[in-house]
C-alpha cells in the first residue's frame, strides 16, 4: 500500500493540472507521501491517518489532518484510570510505527500521573505469548492497540487464556467497525460468540467523528442528515461492512476544510496581486499562504468542530463506550482543551463494582492461636502461684532442720527466676493482636531481659550448690570447711553480671526492632472481591541478631554443661549443709535436657507461631515445675510428716549452724580413732609374726629330742612329755568396738569405727 500511494504520487506531478493539496487516507500511505510531498511544496490533508508520528513538524512539515492522533485518546485513558483509582495498566501492541508511537505517548503520561505500566507487551502476527505474559504477570487493566484483524487475534487468545471476566479491564481502540468481531476470520479458531464473550465489558475511546448535537454545520445540514445522506446513497444493509465507513464525516469535513482554504489563499493572494494559478512545485510562497490558511481553519463540520494545532492534528473530543451484551453502549465524552471528563454513569461491572488494578492482598497477621496463649498462661498462673507458696513455706519453715541444711536463701533465689520465666510466657505470647507497632520493640527487650536474668536466677541458684557441693567433696580433708552464704552469693553474682553487660550491650550498641517474615500469597477463604491473603509474622530482630543470640547461648550453654558436669561428679555425695544437693542435681539435668531439645527446634520452626511459642513456654514450664518439685517436694512432705517443732530440733539446729566447737572436736576424735586402728594393726601383725616364730622353734626342739632317744635306745618318753612341749597358747589382746555414725567437718556422711585394746607386751607371751 504504501508503494502504491507513491507510484499514484508521482502519476500525479507529472499529470496536468498541477496539483495544490494532496489528500490521503490510511497513516501508512500518508506518511510516505508527506515525507515526499514537501520536495514539492505540497501541502498534505489527511482524513484517516492516526499516526502519532505524523505530528513531528520536521518530518512533515506541511501535514495536516482531520482525523485525531492516536495520542488524542491516551488523555482520554488517563482520566479513566484515575476516576476508578486504577493505579496499575498492562500494555499489549501490534508492532507497527503508529501504535510504538501511542504506547510511548502513553507511558509518559500515566507517570506523570503517578501510574505504574507494569506489564508491556508486544507482537508482530502471533499475539499468543503476549496474551500468556499478560496473565502470567497477573495485568488486569490492559490497553490493546492493534488493527482490527489482529484485534480478533488478541481476543481469540485471551478467551483461551481466560483473561476476561470481572477481573479485568480491556482498552482498545474505538474506530472497529460496531460488529468487527462477527466478521469471518480465517486466521482464529474462536467462533463470534467466544469472541463476544471475551470482549464482553471492554472499554473503547475514539475520536467524536460525528457531531453529537442536532445543529446546522458550515454544509447547511445536521450531522444526522449527513449520515441519511450517506446511508441512503451507499444503500447496504450493513454498513459495517462498508469499508471506510466510520472515517466518512472526516472525509467530508476534509474536502470542506481543503475550499475553505483555498478560498482563503485566493483571498491573500489577490490582495497582493498574485493568482493561485500561478502556483508551481519550486513556488513556496503559494505553498506558505495555503499552509497559512489551512493552519488558521475554524468551522463546524458533520464531524464537530475542525480545527488543526501547531502539530496539523485535528482538535477533537473523544467519545468514550463500554460493550454490553455485544452492543457498545456510549460512558461519556472527554474535552481534552478544557479538561472537562463529561460522565453519564453508565458503566456496568459483573460484580457491581470496577475491578480492581491488581489482586488484592490483603495483610494478615499471624498470631498464636487464642486458645494455646490463653492455655499457657493458665500454667504459668499455677507456676506462679506456686512459686509464691514455695517462697512463703521457705520462709516460715527457715529453722526447720530440713530447710535450713538445703541454703533456703539459695532456694528463694531459685524461686524467684522461676517466677520470672513463668511471666516471661505472657510476653512470648504478645503479638500485634494485643501490641501496638510502636510498641512491639519494648515488648521485645523485656523478653531477653526477664528470660535471661530469671534463667541466671534460677539455674543459677541451683549451679551456686552444686559447685557448692563439688568443691567439698573434692577438696582435702584438712583443708574442708563449711559452706559460707557469701561464696554461693558471688558465683550468682558473677553469672548475673555477665548477663547484664551482655544485655546492656546489646540494647545499647543494636537494639531490637519489629522485623517482618511475609509469606506466599494465600487464597482468601471467601472469593469474594478478588482477594488474596498476605500474611506476615512479627520477629523481634537487630541488625546483628545471629551474633548476640551466639553470645547468649554460648555463656548459657557453657552453664549447662559445666552444670552437668558438676552433678555427676557428685551424684552420690551426701552433704549436711547441702542435704537436697542430689534433687539438686536431677533439677540440672532435666533443664540441660529441655533446653537442648528447645532451643534448636524453635530455631527451625520459628516461622510457625503457634509451635514456637507452645515449645518455648512448655519448656519453661516444665522446667520451673521440676525445678520447684524437687527442691521442694521433699521438704513438704518432712514437715508434713513431722509437723511439730521441737525445740531440741531447733537448738540443736541453731548450734550446728552457728557453733563450731562441736565440729572440731567430732573432727579430733575422727582423727585419734584413725591412729588408733593404725597401731592396734600394727601391733597384731607384730604379734602374728612371734607365734609363728615360736612355733618353729618348738617344731625344731621336738625333732631334736625325738632322734636323741632312738640313737641312745633310750626308753620312750611319756605321752604328756611331748604335750608339754607344744608352746603355751597365746592369747590375742581383748578387742572391742564402738561403731560411730557421724558428719566430718566439712559435711561429708562417714561411718568409722573406734578400736580399743588393752595395753600389753609381746614379752607376755615369751616362752
Amino acid at each position: 500500500m504504501p508503494g502504491l500511494g507513491t507510484k499514484v504520487l508521482y502519476e500525479l506531478l507529472y499529470t496536468q493540472p498541477k496539483k495544490l493539496i494532496v489528500l490521503t487516507g490510511c497513516s501508512i500511505v500518508s506518511t510516505f507521501v508527506a515525507q515526499a510531498a514537501k520536495m514539492w511544496n505540497l501541502v498534505v490533508l489527511a482524513y484517516g491517518s492516526s499516526s502519532p508520528a505524523l505530528s513531528n513538524r520536521d518530518r512533515f512539515p506541511t501535514f495536516f489532518r482531520t482525523h485525531p492522533s492516536a495520542t488524542l485518546h491516551n488523555p482520554t485513558r488517563v482520566k479513566i484510570f484515575e476516576r476508578f483509582k486504577w493505579k496499575r495498566i498492562a500494555t499489549i501492541q501490534e508492532t507497527q510505527e503508529v501504535f510504538t508511537s501511542t504506547v510511548e505517548d502513553l507511558e509518559e503520561r500515566v507517570k506523570t500521573a503517578g501510574i505504574e505500566v507494569a506489564v508491556r507487551q508486544n507482537f508482530l502476527t502471533d499475539p499468543t505469548n503476549a496474551v500468556r505474559n499478560l496473565k502470567r504477570q497477573d495485568a488486569r487493566i490492559i490497553v490493546g492497540v492493534f488493527y482490527e484483524d489482529m484485534a480478533r487475534r488478541v481476543f481469540c487468545q485471551a478467551y483461551k487464556e481466560k483473561l476476561y471476566g470481572r477481573k479485568y479491564v480491556w482498552f482498545i481502540i474505538g474506530w472497529y467497525p460496531n460488529n468487527w468481531y462477527k466478521v469471518k476470520d480465517e486466521s482464529i479458531n474462536c467462533t463470534s460468540d467466544q469472541l463476544k464473550e471475551a470482549l464482553e465489558g471492554h472499554i473503547t475511546t475514539e475520536a467524536v467523528i460525528l457531531h453529537q448535537e442536532n445543529t446546522v454545520t458550515f454544509s447547511n445540514m445536521t450531522a444526522q442528515t449527513f449520515k441519511q445522506r450517506l446511508d441512503a446513497v451507499l444503500n447496504v444493509p450493513d454498513t459495517s461492512q462498508v469499508g471506510g465507513y466510520p472515517e466518512a464525516p472526516l472525509a467530508y469535513d476534509a474536502v470542506w476544510a481543503l475550499a475553505l482554504a483555498l478560498n482563503k489563499t485566493a483571498e491573500r493572494l489577490a490582495e497582493r496581486g498574485l493568482n493561485i494559478e500561478e502556483f508551481n512545485y519550486s513556488n513556496s510562497e503559494i505553498t506558505h499562504e495555503i499552509y497559512s490558511a489551512m493552519n488558521s481553519t475554524r468551522f463546524l463540520g458533520v464531524s464537530g468542530n475542525v480545527a488543526f494545532s501547531s502539530q496539523g492534528d485535528r482538535i477533537a473530543w473523544t467519545k468514550i463506550e463500554q460493550m454490553t451484551n455485544g452492543t457498545y453502549h456510549t460512558l461519556g465524552f472527554y474535552d481534552q482543551n478544557s479538561d472537562n471528563l463529561t460522565w453519564l454513569n453508565t458503566e456496568k461491572w459483573i460484580d457491581d463494582h470496577p475491578p480492581p488494578d491488581r489482586t488484592m492482598q490483603k495483610p494478615i497477621l499471624r498470631v498464636v492461636s487464642l486458645g494455646l496463649f490463653l492455655s499457657m498462661c493458665g500454667l504459668s498462673v499455677v507456676g506462679i502461684i506456686a512459686g509464691v507458696v514455695c517462697l512463703i513455706f521457705n520462709i516460715f519453715n527457715s529453722q526447720r532442720r530440713c530447710i535450713a541444711y538445703s541454703q533456703p536463701h539459695v532456694n528463694s533465689i531459685v524461686v524467684l527466676g522461676c517466677i520470672l520465666c513463668l511471666v516471661c510466657v505472657f510476653l512470648l505470647g504478645l503479638d500485634g493482636r494485643f501490641v501496638p507497632e510502636e510498641l512491639y520493640p519494648l515488648v521485645c527487650q523485656l523478653r531477653a531481659w526477664l528470660l535471661s536474668i530469671g534463667f541466671s536466677l534460677g539455674y543459677g541458684g541451683m549451679f551456686s550448690k552444686i559447685w557448692a557441693v563439688h568443691r567439698l567433696t573434692t577438696s582435702r580433708q584438712k583443708d574442708k570447711k563449711d559452706v559460707k552464704h557469701c561464696e554461693l552469693f558471688l558465683v550468682l553474682i558473677i553469672i548475673l553480671t555477665i548477663d547484664l553487660i551482655i544485655l546492656t550491650t546489646w540494647q545499647v550498641i543494636d537494639p531490637m526492632y519489629r522485623d517482618l517474615e511475609i509469606f506466599d500469597l494465600e487464597p482468601s477463604p471467601t472469593t469474594e472481591h478478588d482477594i488474596m491473603l498476605k500474611p506476615y509474622l512479627e520477629h523481634c530482630h537487630s541488625h546483628n541478631n545471629s551474633i548476640w543470640l551466639g553470645v547468649i547461648f554460648g555463656h548459657k550453654g557453657i552453664l549447662l554443661l559445666f552444670g552437668i558436669f558438676l552433678s555427676y561428679e557428685t551424684r552420690s555425695v551426701k552433704l549436711k549443709q547441702v542435704n537436697d544437693s542430689r534433687f539438686v542435681g536431677m533439677s540440672i539435668y532435666n533443664v540441660v535436657v529441655l533446653c537442648v531439645i528447645t532451643v534448636p527446634i524453635v530455631l527451625i520452626i520459628k516461622s510457625q507461631q503457634d509451635a514456637s511459642f507452645a515449645f518455648v513456654a512448655l519448656a519453661i514450664i516444665l522446667c520451673s515445675f521440676l525445678s520447684m518439685g524437687l527442691i521442694f517436694g521433699p521438704k513438704f512432705i518432712e514437715i508434713l510428716r513431722n509437723p511439730k517443732r521441737s525445740a531440741h530440733e531447733i537448738r540443736s539446729l541453731t548450734e550446728s549452724v552457728v557453733g563450731k566447737e562441736e565440729e572440731e572436736r567430732h573432727q579430733k576424735l575422727l582423727t585419734e580413732n584413725e591412729q588408733l586402728k593404725k597401731q592396734i594393726a600394727e601391733m597384731e601383725t607384730r604379734v602374728r609374726d612371734l607365734n609363728l616364730q615360736l612355733q618353729v622353734k618348738m617344731r625344731k626342739r621336738v625333732n631334736l629330742t625325738t632322734q636323741g632317744h632312738n640313737s641312745n635306745s633310750t626308753s620312750e618318753l611319756p605321752a604328756n612329755t611331748v604335750n608339754s612341749l607344744e608352746p603355751p597358747s597365746i592369747r590375742t589382746p581383748d578387742r572391742y568396738a564402738i561403731s560411730t555414725d557421724c558428719y566430718s567437718d566439712s559435711g561429708v556422711h562417714t561411718s568409722s569405727t573406734i578400736v580399743k585394746s588393752p595395753r600389753y607386751s609381746p614379752t607376755d607371751h615369751a616362752v
